[in-house]
């Protein structure tokens, strides 16, 4: 194998949507940071089988619903 081709691999924090945390390994930020999710498997629709809450982070949706609001859906 070639030297310095692989990513660091380390541990890490993930906090999930209910405030509850685990610890993983992975090539995501540096040692000892924190992965905060914003859909995870308890708020997801197709884990939870029902209509999960929207969570519009970045304003796309509303974006996207203004954009296409005179279309007649």
């Amino acid at each position: 194998m070639k030297a310095d081709t692989h990513p660091e691999y380390h541990v890490i924090s993930v906090k999930m949507t209910d405030g509850t945390t685990y610890q993983t390994r992975s090539t995501w930020g540096k040692e000892g940071d924190t992965m905060s999710l914003d859909i995870d498997p308890t708020s997801h629709p197709a884990w939870t089988g029902g209509s999960a809450k929207l969570m519009d982070t970045g304003g796309r949706v509303s974006r996207f619903k203004n954009k296409y609001a005179g279309l007649g859906f």
